[in-house]
């Protein structure tokens, strides 16, 4: 839609009458799809004279009164307080990663540490808007965020603003819609689809309010009742012709339908891969909350009680598993809520060993117990007798519990009426306390209610929590409602149900559901609940056997998936946690060697995710053989820092590992190799995924057999790579050839800024090869050519290089035959030097007339702190030696002697 089309229109119209709504509409529609230029389409404005009856309707004052019907709808405060300023900028994405396609959103959280993947941000305000001068808006456009990360809070901020003129200014519509509303429809035409968004326009014409540039929200792609098909649908032109609701939107998304106008769409990740990647014109993704913003939604949430602030604070953090999941904001609100309740009931010894929760479903089954205690309710009250408080509760998981088992089994997360009477909910029970609890209710646009649990892991526990109960009772299998068998199944066979069906769902759905069915085995939930939910000391006897069931579904000889991971969560949530006790134990003594079984190696990978000692480093070294490190490849791609030393891996890992580290999940920041078998072609191997990866910076090769070879496949890499920071090739024969290769790379490498060469044999042409790099690099801040033989040749060439370089700040030349003449060049470029911070000359051959070259450079340069260097004097009766190490006050506060 051009302003010039408009304007067309717009005189077309002067000096006639009002069309009627279905022409107006129909005008709008027209221009909605790009056909705004045919002026025989619009209908005819009224004559804008002074002497006109009726008076102009402007598009200015439809404007005015559209972002006013917004503003009532969303509310008219224009800041967000706390926390929530995150929304402010989103993270820019090149798209999915199979994590975010195929686990289920707590997975996400756990393995990527509550923290996103490396990316550029970009402000609200331009999130609409070209990147760079040469590219164009984007027409679809993408935010993703896990359930609870603030997605619909974030889109009624941008229209809160954009009616506000703050955000958005280029739009001069912006009409926002959910799911939970188009779900109410069957069937729908475009038409209809702009009439619902503005019931508020009346007859006036619609020609004069054709906007420049329109901006569709879709808010909630999750919560749509039919997966979208783009790859069946049929094309669709016609704004009036009336199609099922998920084809309307696969054409509107296409641009069969208002192809001018730009779409926005939210959604959480796994739901988002729907659309096809080349139709999405940007993908965002927001951020979750940092320790800070945790601390400021709490500090909102208990403004006056400083010591109840400061407890919850201090058990939210005492548990990393728990603490992650307060990265995500819902979370964190319903923790703190919890925390709250737990704080103030505390009447006696008898709950005192009950607290703090270390579990989800510990955590749960106090916000159950608030739930059941009344608390938020209208002051004034009486109490529930407990036999009501048990009544209750019973009641309402036999009521929603249904509801929300079945919702999970049919990826359905927002329900009608129609769904509530069709799973035999009594409505009456939805205006009590207790479902408030559980339960947002939300008016939609078709004056239907839509209803859907507050979390999504609250449907997880309500759904456990009712197949934990009907398993007593049912004499079917429950997924199925089929099977009927008789004596009762049991409650083991329903269990090992729910873990086969876990097991094999692809996309984790049933992952934390099936966490919360094994913690109602635990004897603290079980303490928690009894009475209300559960009966004292119910199916106790059976944990032993479910920690069993659980171990058997790992499997053997098979790479360890998040499937398996989550049986671990399960046996912590059961509180069987022997097994990942012994091999945390084996980690620390050294003797991770001998667990090599499917358990163990489960263990070892949840450790990877959850262990404290493991997030600061994951030390492997001495530990894994080939096929165990094989089956944890999935889960290294989440670790920020990875020791494998001296494990005699080959080349065949080194494939292996180079596949995690170009994965686009990958998040190793630092990997140590050292002390292994690699060879030239492992290196070429690992070379290839440094130009993919994004997230590597340190990379120590050092003790291995890579070569010349290696070292070039590894230069060549770093000529287009942009992240590694650090590699060490200590120990690895690169010689002359690799030196010179690794010199061609930092002549173009602007990232680099520390190498190790030491100990491979490079002599003064590798030096000189070195030296005529530093020449043109200036990203390079430490060097290491200790233990090699530079000799004077190399020394004299790298004195030449530190005449013009000013980026060196640690040169290490230890044991490299340099001589006086050398030490004299190097010397001599210290004098204009004023980089150069530390230089070690340790163990060369340097006399006392090499030791007055020294004593006069540091005479007039003043930017040296660290200067190592040992002179030798010979005499009748044999060597003696003078080491001297020569540090500036300025920089410890210590002076040695050096030599005068």
């Amino acid at each position: 839609m051009r302003k010039q089309e408009v304007r067309t229109g717009r005189e077309a119209g002067q000096g006639h009458g009002t069309g009627s709504p279905a022409e107006q509409v129909k005008a709008l529609m027209d221009l909605l799809s790009g056909k705004g230029s045919q002026s025989s389409q619009v209908p005819q404005a009224l004559d804008r004279t002074p002497d006109s009856s009726l008076g102009p309707c402007s598009s200015d004052s439809m404007i005015q009164r559209h972002r006013k019907a917004l503003l009532s709808k969303v509310g008219g405060g224009s800041e967000l307080a706390g926390p929530w300023h995150r929304l402010a900028s989103l993270l820019l994405v090149e798209g999915l990663t199979d994590l975010q396609l195929r686990e289920h959103d707590f997975t996400q959280v756990e393995a990527t540490r509550g923290s996103g993947r490396p990316a550029r941000t970009v402000a609200l305000d331009r999130l609409f808007l070209p990147l760079s001068r040469v590219s164009v808006p984007p027409r679809v456009s993408i935010t993703i965020g896990v359930a609870g990360m603030g997605k619909t809070t974030l889109v009624r901020h941008f229209v809160r603003l954009w009616a506000h003129g703050q955000v958005g200014k280029d739009f001069s519509l912006v009409l926002p819609l959910t799911f939970r509303d188009l779900n109410t429809h069957e069937k729908l035409c475009a038409d209809r689809l702009i009439c619902s968004v503005f019931p508020h326009i009346g007859e006036p014409s619609l020609a004069v309010a054709v906007p420049a540039r329109a901006l569709l929200i879709l808010d909630g792609l999750d919560e749509c009742r039919t997966p979208l098909d783009f790859s069946n649908t049929v094309a669709c032109m016609d704004p009036k012709k009336e199609i099922p609701v998920d084809h309307l939107i696969t054409n509107i998304i296409r641009g069969n339908l208002f192809p001018e106008v730009s779409i926005w769409i939210t959604s959480r990740p796994s739901a988002s891969g729907q659309i096809p990647g080349g139709l999405v014109d940007r993908m965002t993704e927001i951020r979750g909350f940092n320790e800070e913003e945790i601390k400021v939604c709490l500090e909102q949430m208990f403004p006056e009680d400083q010591a109840l602030l400061g407890w919850v604070l201090s058990q939210v953090q005492a548990d990393r598993a728990l603490y992650l999941m307060c990265t995500v904001p819902a979370f964190c609100r319903l923790m703190g809520v919890a925390l709250g309740h737990l704080w103030r009931s505390r009447t006696g010894p008898q709950d005192a060993e009950l607290w703090p929760p270390r579990t989800l479903c510990e955590l749960y089954s106090w916000y159950f117990r608030m739930a059941l205690s009344g608390e938020g309710q209208e002051k004034g009250k009486a109490s529930p007798r407990i036999e009501q408080v048990a009544h209750g509760g019973r009641k309402m998981v036999g009521t929603l519990g249904r509801l929300a088992f079945h919702g999970l089994l049919k990826k359905k997360y927002v329900f009608y009426e129609q769904d509530m009477k069709a799973f035999g909910v009594d409505l009456a029970l939805l205006q009590g306390a207790l479902c408030s609890c559980f339960l947002q209710r939300e008016e939609t646009l078709a004056s239907s209610v839509a209803y859907c649990f507050s979390h999504l892991s609250l449907q997880e526990f309500v759904a456990a929590a009712y197949y934990y109960g009907a398993s007593r009772r049912a004499i079917f299998d429950l997924f199925t409602e089929s099977g009927v068998s008789w004596p009762r199944l049991g409650f083991l066979t329903h269990f090992r149900s729910a873990a086969q069906r876990a097991m094999q769902a692809e996309d984790g759905r049933l992952d934390v559901f099936l966490r919360f069915l094994s913690g109602l085995l635990s004897p603290r939930v079980n303490a928690l609940l009894a009475g209300s939910l559960l009966a004292q000391g119910e199916h106790q006897a059976y944990r032993t056997q479910v920690a069993e069931l659980l171990q058997g579904c790992l499997r053997p000889d098979a790479a360890v998936c998040a499937r398996d991971i989550n049986v671990l969560h399960c046996l912590h949530e059961l509180q069987h946690t022997e097994l990942v006790r012994s091999v945390k134990e084996a980690m620390e003594s050294g003797a991770l060697a001998r667990l090599t079984g499917p358990p163990h190696r489960a263990a070892l990978a949840y450790l990877l995710q959850a262990s404290d000692a493991c997030a600061q480093e994951a030390n492997l070294s001495l530990s894994l053989s080939q096929g165990v490190l094989q089956s944890l490849l999935p889960q290294l791609l989440y670790c920020r820092k990875l020791r494998l030393d001296t494990n005699q891996f080959q080349d065949p890992v080194m494939e292996l590992l180079g596949s995690v580290l170009s994965g686009k999940d990958c998040r190793i920041q630092k990997i140590s190799l050292a002390e292994n078998q690699i060879s030239n072609k492992g290196a070429k191997a690992l070379a290839r995924s440094l130009l993919v990866n994004r997230s590597l910076t340190s990379l120590d090769l050092r003790g291995n057999s890579i070569g010349p070879q290696g070292a070039k496949a590894l230069a060549d890499a770093l000529k287009i790579n942009r992240t590694l920071t650090s590699l060490s090739l200590q120990g690895n024969t690169v010689r002359d050839d690799g030196a010179r290769s690794m010199a061609e790379a930092l002549a173009s490498n602007r990232t680099l800024s520390v190498l190790h060469l030491q100990k491979n044999s490079i002599g003064p042409m590798g030096a000189q090869r070195m030296a005529d790099a530093l020449k043109q690099n200036r990203s390079l801040k430490e060097l290491v050519l200790s233990s090699n033989s530079i000799g004077d040749g190399g020394s004299k060439a790298l004195a030449e290089a530190l005449k013009v370089n000013q980026g060196l700040e640690s040169l290490d030349l230890q044991s490299n035959s340099i001589s006086d003449a050398g030490v004299a060049a190097l010397m001599g470029a210290l004098c204009t030097n004023q980089t150069l911070l530390s230089l070690s000359l340790r163990e060369n051959s340097i006399s006392p007339e090499g030791g007055q070259a020294i004593a006069h450079a540091l005479c007039t340069n003043s930017t040296l702190k660290n200067l190592e260097y040992v002179v030798g004097a010979c005499d009748s009766t044999g060597c003696s030696c003078h080491d001297h190490t020569h540090t500036e006050p300025g920089l410890t506060g210590t002076l040695a002697a050096s030599q005068a």
